[in-house]
Parts: C-alpha cells; sequence; structure tokens
C-alpha cells in the first residue's frame, strides 16, 4: 500500500523549446539557460552527417567551442565511462546529446557524473526519455547483452530539452509510431501508480497536474497519431506531429516521471530478457506492455462491469496499435523464434524478470507474482491476435 508520509514531488527540465528548424537555435537557447562550453556532443553517426554544420554555426554564433564525439551505440557501463573520459579531456562545461533515447541516456549519466548540465536533442521521436533525469542503463557484454541492467535515476533533470520537429519529420516513421507505444502507456502505469500511492520516479506522490498530464497525452496520441505518422511519411511536420512529438517527448515524459511506471515498462524488460525481441523498438516492447497491463487490470477486477470496461479498452488499444503498426503479439516480437525454448517457457522467463525485486510492476494496485503476469501476456497475446484479424479483414 502507499505511504502516507510521501510529499508529493514534480520534476521537469529547465526549458523545453519545439519547433521545426529548432535545432538552429541551440546555442542561443543555451545561452538562454546560462549554460557555457566548452560543449561535448555526443551523437549517431546520422545525427552528425545531417546536423554537425548546423550545430557548428549555431554554437559558433554564441561564441561556444564544441567536440562532436560518435556515440558507441549501447547505453551501458562502458560507453558512460568513455564519455566522461572524452568530456574531461575537453574540459567540458556543458554534455549534448543528438539521437534516440540510449544516446540521450549514456549522455546524462556521463553529465550526471560529471556535474555537468545536460542537453537533450532527440533527433528521434520514439520515446519519452528527452525530458527525464532517468537513464536506461543495457548490458553491453557476456549472455545478457542487449537486456535492461538497471534504471540510473539523477539528481536533475536536463537543463534543455530541443526538439526539432522537422528532424523528427524526416525521421523513418517507425520511430515516432514506437514513441506513441511507449507515450500510450504512460496514462495507463501513472494512473496505476498513482491509485496504488505508490512512489513516482523521483521518489513522492503524484501531483494532480503528473496525473492529468499523462491523460492528455493518452488523448493527444489517440486524436492525433494516425495524422502525425502520415505527416512523417510526407516529411512535413505538420501540425498532429507537432502535437504528437510534445504529447510523446513532453507530456510523456513528464508523466511517466511524475505520475510513476507500473506494468507496462517492467513487461519490456521481461521482453529484452529474449534475445530475439532485441529488433523491437523500446516503444513497440512498451505497447505490448501496455496490452498486458490492462489484461492484468481486467483479470484483477473483482467486479464484472470493470473487467468488462477494462477488456474493453485493451481491445481499443490493441486496434490502434494495430493501425500505427505497433506488434501487438508475441511473434510480432520474435518471443518463440529462437526455437530453444517453447513459448510458454518464453512467457514464464519474461514474467519472471517482470516481477523481479524492485521492478515498477509492483506498483499495480494489486499484488502481482509470475503466474498472474504469464496469464496477462498469454490473454494479452490473444487480444492482440484479434486486433491483427480483424485489421486484416477491415
Amino acid at each position: 500500500m502507499g505511504d502516507n508520509t510521501l510529499l508529493s514531488v514534480f520534476c521537469s527540465p529547465l526549458r523545453y523549446v519545439q519547433g521545426a528548424g529548432a535545432m538552429r537555435r541551440l546555442g542561443a537557447e543555451m545561452v538562454a539557460v546560462g549554460l557555457e562550453g566548452p560543449a561535448l556532443v555526443i551523437a549517431g553517426a546520422t545525427p552528425i552527417a545531417r546536423l554537425a554544420p548546423i550545430w557548428a554555426a549555431a554554437l559558433d554564433e554564441v561564441g561556444i567551442a564544441h567536440r562532436v564525439r560518435l556515440f558507441g551505440g549501447e547505453s551501458s557501463r562502458r560507453e558512460i565511462a568513455a564519455i566522461v573520459e572524452e568530456a574531461r579531456s575537453l574540459g567540458a562545461r556543458t554534455i549534448v546529446a543528438a539521437g534516440g533515447g540510449k544516446v540521450l541516456d549514456a549522455a546524462r549519466s556521463a553529465a550526471a557524473a560529471l556535474r555537468l548540465p545536460f542537453v537533450s536533442c532527440p533527433t528521434i521521436c520514439s520515446t519519452d526519455a528527452p525530458t527525464s533525469a532517468l537513464s536506461v542503463i543495457y548490458a553491453d557484454t557476456g549472455p545478457q547483452r542487449g537486456s535492461v541492467e538497471v534504471y540510473e535515476i539523477h539528481r536533475r533533470s536536463p537543463d534543455l530539452v530541443l526538439v526539432d520537429t522537422q528532424v523528427i519529420a524526416e525521421s523513418p516513421p517507425r520511430f515516432l509510431a514506437a514513441g506513441i507505444g511507449d507515450a500510450m502507456s504512460t496514462w495507463y502505469e501513472g494512473r496505476a501508480a498513482a491509485a496504488a500511492g505508490r512512489p513516482n520516479m523521483r521518489g513522492g506522490r503524484a501531483t494532480l497536474a503528473a496525473v492529468d498530464l499523462a491523460r492528455l497525452c493518452r488523448d493527444t496520441v489517440l486524436a492525433d497519431g494516425e495524422a502525425a505518422l502520415d505527416e512523417c511519411r510526407a516529411g512535413r511536420a505538420g501540425a498532429s506531429l507537432e502535437r504528437v512529438a510534445e504529447a510523446a517527448t513532453l507530456l510523456s515524459g513528464l508523466g511517466f516521471e511524475s505520475a510513476g511506471l507500473a506494468a507496462a515498462h517492467a513487461v519490456h524488460n521481461g521482453l529484452t530478457a529474449i534475445a530475439a525481441t532485441h529488433h523491437a523498438l523500446h516503444g513497440e516492447k512498451v505497447a505490448f506492455g501496455t496490452l498486458v497491463h490492462l489484461l492484468l487490470e481486467a483479470l484483477s477486477a473483482t467486479d464484472a462491469v470493470v473487467r468488462e470496461a477494462t477488456l474493453a479498452e485493451a481491445k481499443h488499444v490493441a486496434a490502434f496499435f494495430v493501425r500505427v503498426g505497433l506488434p501487438v503479439t508475441l511473434d510480432a516480437l520474435g518471443v518463440g523464434a529462437e526455437g530453444v525454448e517453447s513459448l510458454a517457457t518464453a512467457v514464464r522467463r519474461i514474467a519472471a524478470r517482470a516481477t523481479e525485486p524492485g521492478e515498477t510492476i509492483h506498483n499495480m494496485p494489486f499484488p502481482v507474482d509470475v503466474d498472474s503476469v504469464a496469464v496477462a501476456i498469454e490473454a494479452a497475446d490473444a487480444v492482440g491476435r484479434a486486433a491483427v484479424r480483424a485489421g486484416a479483414v477491415g
């Protein structure tokens, strides 16, 4: 049960800037919040090829010296240590990260280790990582390679989050769909954690603002998600893409961090224990986790009306996921594809990882265990398969 002594805690970035062409204002926006150079910019190969000249012009304009470092590919302890070493060699006063969630998470951890300001510049809209003080650390060696090792909560949120929606519009639509999947979990998980009185990701009680932002996130994505994907396919930062980018980045980030996580992200972590799922993006796995979350709620409900309403919601969400191209079945995620274990064994392995001590699934307002989660995974898979069949017919 919840701790009645918890204080309400809401955290957010110091400054959030969004719009087409926003990257050209990187230097000016850094100066606006008092950040200084030298700046170490961490990014993947694609953002570097596309944006390095823009960074150079924007930072030179305000007299901020900088160096660009190619991201090593994984948000791991080894990569974080390498970024720390590079920042020290530069004498960096600010760390900037540009790319997807793993780039941001690794650079954020390095900035935290050095107690330096952090600037988050997502170039894809695939997760709600940009606004948070949370880094997900992955194993990059051994048999657990690619699986989630730990969540790392830092002392401070980013000093600046800068989202160039034209860059988002020119990215592969699959990334935006994954961001929609991640964003859809925010309301359901935040609602559950708040109902249970469980601490949010910053150790406090959820505020009214956090819960309402989480709800607005879900509503915005449902209303504009399909149109936003159409705009992304056309390479256009239209009104729907702007709204969904804000929902999947700002609203989802504030919502998950200050309202809390529950089953969906724990199931994501469980899925990472299956090597064949590593091709799936974070938001794709979280989308399936959201269906499991809703099935857990439905199967635990003692009131028949509540049970049926929750099951109907799960079917509605699954149908939406199918329309935006998100995986809603175990088969689509690759579970069982390895051929080294039965599907039932793989499901129990996912459930066991999802219910480890300290996992966010224990923020649900009722007890969960391996058995109940395994049943919910199988039920979610059945709902997903029905949604796929209905979509094919439709």
